[in-house]
């Protein structure tokens, strides 16, 4: 430090002396300023060493009570480390005393576990269920507690097991009645008086109700119309025995029913060709029966004509012999000839609608297959649009193609039947004007031969 203020002493005066040089400045002047300068500058220099050294003091206390806490956490860290090591020993012990002292009954208690869980599936889906709601809750705390391995269930809650079972099994074999917050078909709610059948259902208000999820009473949306008329009078009886339809099957028959479709689903499925196939069935019925109640008029009154040699216009055979009877001068081919003329007019009216009905029943079950077509075009679309993952996308398709040949069918049978009915009778009746014309005419020849 010294050398470095002589050599600024050194170059300020040299500085100074070519300065007083040129401006005539005093060397004394400028010493006594670098010497006060110089003193200031180390009063300065040692208030900082003295501040430095205060505060290296203070550290130092400071990390002497850093290393002390950090020695006395490092002998807790010992201690504590220690004692969970002897915890851990503990308690592997005492889980090896549990083990030996359970023996069997792990065995046991998973039995139960799987017997109590049963029993809950049971109870959940039962009809008594409903009648008794708070059963469940006693089931469900020995189920929770079978499956904690922490926790062991007492011996009466391990009873509440049997017990409701045998509730559900007694009262199984007993019909019920008790009132009943329920949702009817149109989704209203409301409370009524049901009667629970067993374990098989409920019936009520002259209806057949089902146990839905939530354990919520709910009318069928369609009610089995075969067993329907048995709810009514099981409900008035007050005793003997009264027959009721029951679903053995807990509801599953019955919810098939209701799935079901109706006969005008099925009509639906079949579309414009099934419609057009039924109009065609029943206009082909329809003149069917109209030709076959008119044969039946006009065989009644030729059997009535062939008592009677007076000749009646107001039958087929009538207006033959009529022919005879204004031609009985002319020759046996003259008369031939009238004859056949005048069956050759009856005919007509005779074999009305046999064409017609004969054509509905062969092309009945064409149009069967055009929908049969169409419906497989429909599905085979569907799958291009939609892919085989959702069945119901197809299900309109495969309907209107079986639909339609049933309905096709249907309207072919009974139609070929009634044209062979219908047909037959028009013969019996040319069959009764050939014959009384052909005996006509063997008369009129004897009469001209003799």
């Amino acid at each position: 430090m010294k050398k470095i203020l002589s050599a600024a002493v050194a170059f300020v005066l040299g500085f100074s002396a070519v300065s007083a040089q040129d401006t005539g400045t005093d060397l004394d002047t400028l010493l006594n300023k670098v010497r006060n300068g110089s003193v200031t500058d180390t009063s300065k220099y040692k208030q900082r060493v003295n501040a430095f050294r205060t505060k290296q003091v203070q550290q130092q206390a400071e990390l002497n009570r850093s290393n002390a806490e950090k020695s006395r956490l490092e002998k807790e860290s010992d201690r504590l480390t220690k004692q969970r090591q002897d915890l851990d020993a503990e308690i592997a012990r005492l889980e090896d005393l549990l083990d030996k002292e359970k023996g069997k009954l792990g065995e046991l208690f998973g039995v139960l576990q799987q017997a109590s869980s049963d029993a809950k599936a049971t109870l959940e889906n039962s009809h008594i269920s409903v009648e008794f709601p708070n059963r469940l809750n006693e089931i469900n705390a020995l189920v929770d507690k079978a499956k904690d391995t922490a926790q062991l269930p007492t011996p009466d809650e391990i009873r509440t097991w049997p017990s409701a079972m045998m509730i559900e099994m007694v009262q199984s074999g007993k019909n019920v009645k008790f009132n009943q917050n329920v949702r009817l078909a149109d989704g209203n709610e409301t409370n009524l008086d049901i009667v629970r059948i067993g374990d098989f259902g409920f019936i009520g208000g002259g209806r057949f109700f089902v146990l839905a999820d939530g354990g919520i009473v709910e009318e069928l949306p369609r009610q089995p119309s075969l067993v329907l008329d048995t709810v009514a009078p099981y409900q008035a009886a007050s005793s003997g025995l009264v027959s009721l339809g029951i679903d053995p099957t807990r509801g599953v028959i019955m919810g098939m029913e209701v799935d079901k479709a109706t006969l005008e689903d099925q009509l639906k499925a079949g579309g414009p060709t099934g419609y057009l196939i039924l109009a065609l069935g029943a206009v082909g019925v329809l003149l069917s029966v109209v030709q076959f109640v008119y044969l039946f008029v006009v065989k009644a009154k030729v059997k009535s004509q062939i008592k009677n040699s007076t000749p009646n216009p107001n039958n087929p055979l009538g207006r033959v012999l009529q022919v005879y009877a204004d031609n009985p001068n002319v020759d046996v081919e003259t008369l031939e000839l009238k004859l056949d003329e005048a069956i050759l007019k009856e005919t007509p009216a005779l074999e009305r609608f046999l064409t017609l009905i004969k054509l509905i029943s062969a092309v009945a079950p064409l149009f069967g297959l055009l929908g049969t077509v169409t419906g497989m075009i429909a599905t085979f679309q569907a799958i291009t649009l939609f892919g085989t993952g959702d069945p119901t996308m197809m299900a309109a398709g495969i309907s209107m193609a079986l639909v339609t040949t049933v309905e096709g069918l249907v309207v072919a049978i009974p139609t070929l039947l009634l044209h062979s009915f219908v047909a037959g009778a028009s013969k019996t009746v040319i069959h009764i004007l050939e014959e009384q014309s052909a005996g006509i005419i063997a008369v009129h020849a004897e009469k001209g031969n003799s």
